[in-house]
């Protein structure tokens, strides 16, 4: 059996997929990997793994910030995610943040290239979520004191009266780091996740910071006897359902870029309406009609004949994928992913009870307590990460007007 370190990679943490849809990008490789992932998961919950898993927690933070020194120059500077651009945009200067950012995010950036140079960055590039500046609150909620932050979604708050929150008051910048790069180069720096990053730094009272490893701080997120039966119960019946599925069917969607793309995005439309794939015929069926009307779309808006010829033959090379394979394996396809989310979201409930901090969703009618982002498992031997997260719950919360977000006013 694959386990966690065998097969997730990434060169570069600027992009990282979900457990489940590796199903759908990597075909029946991808379905094994996922089954295996969840799997360790449950292992590592149930106390008796026999690898180590490293996990770390996903912070909603926002933007995403980086710091290190410029292997072409030697010169401190901090980025966004231009870092890795073909042409590396970096900041060595306030005037450079200036010609190229403005308003509240100019003004993180300046905070972050003052307080990040007491760091001591030797070396490498640093990668973090910026959690708060000048905007940290203290807000009453269910009729307790906190010292919250609120940098995009989800509302992090601290007992008023608690060391945590003394620390937070002292910060002028908060800052949860996750990723090093290292390398002669922008272009051939290699990622490493979660390796005692905090640890590298000098300590700063005016900077707050944590690493993203996943502590269970509570001593309660370990499943009991029947909770690793139910996820077993779960991955059973995926492994199940896997050997149903015919190999052709896995693959034609994983080896069709165009098929794939438009299988996700109308899955993710899914997620954001808050809908799960309770039934898989339906599924298929409005997937069918999804791709067939995207198309005709494509296709009214064009005036030449050629033109719509073009599209219609697109068209039908991707809807082939529905007349040459089994309709009840197509179904199966889904209803895997289905059982894989199932499983996944029994592990993040678990994990959720680790976290040191609480966590809120801000509304207009006050606060309602929600999990944490979500986590991502680290492969160390390969540098790379996948994200574990209840896409039903953040990513509806995300996309819901409803939900203040921490850039609104």
């Amino acid at each position: 059996m694959l386990n966690l370190k065998e097969y997730i990679r990434e060169e570069k943490n600027t992009h990282m997929e979900h457990v489940e849809d590796l199903i759908f990008n990597e075909g029946v490789l991808g379905t094994r990997k996922a089954i295996n992932f969840l799997q360790d998961l449950r292992d590592m919950l149930a106390g008796n793994s026999k690898s180590k898993i490293t996990t770390t927690v996903k912070w909603d933070g926002a933007p995403a910030v980086f710091a290190g020194i410029d292997p072409r120059d030697g010169k401190f500077f901090v980025a966004k995610k231009g870092v890795f651009n073909k042409e590396p945009k970096v900041y060595k200067t306030p005037k450079e943040i200036d010609a190229d950012t403005e308003g509240d995010l100019a003004a993180k950036l300046k905070v972050a290239l003052a307080e990040f140079k007491k760091l001591g960055i030797k070396s490498g590039v640093y990668q973090g979520d910026l959690m708060f500046t000048n905007d940290l609150k203290t807000e009453t909620i269910d009729g307790k004191k906190y010292v919250t932050f609120h940098p995009n979604t989800i509302v992090y708050a601290v007992p008023y009266d608690s060391p945590l929150a003394t620390k937070l008051r002292a910060a002028k910048i908060g800052v949860v780091w996750h990723t090093t790069y290292e390398g002669s180069s922008f272009e051939t720096m290699k990622a490493t996740f979660g390796k005692g990053i905090v640890d590298k730094f000098n300590k700063v009272g005016s900077i707050w910071m944590d690493d993203a490893n996943y502590k269970d701080v509570s001593g309660t997120a370990t499943f009991t006897e029947s909770e690793t039966t139910e996820v077993t119960s779960l991955l059973s019946k995926a492994g199940v359902l896997f050997k149903s599925i015919n190999a052709n069917t896995l693959n034609s969607i994983s080896n069709n870029t165009e098929l794939l793309t438009l299988v996700k995005t109308f899955n993710n439309s899914k997620v954001r309406a808050g809908e799960t794939i309770s039934n898989p015929k339906k599924h298929v069926d409005e997937l069918f009609d999804y791709i067939h009307g995207k198309y005709q779309k494509d296709m009214d808006k064009l005036k030449t004949e050629k033109g719509k010829a073009g599209v219609n033959e697109k068209r039908k090379a991707v809807m082939a994928f529905f007349a040459n394979n089994d309709r009840k394996s197509i179904e199966s396809v889904f209803e895997l992913a289905n059982v894989l989310t199932e499983a996944k979201k029994l592990i993040i409930a678990k994990m959720n009870k680790a976290g040191s901090m609480k966590t809120f969703l801000k509304t207009a009618n006050g606060f309602k307590t929600t999990g944490v982002e979500g986590f991502v498992a680290i492969d160390h031997l390969r540098g790379g990460a996948v994200k574990i997260v209840d896409r039903l719950e953040f990513s509806k919360a995300n996309f819901s007007p409803e939900i203040i977000k921490g850039w609104q006013r």
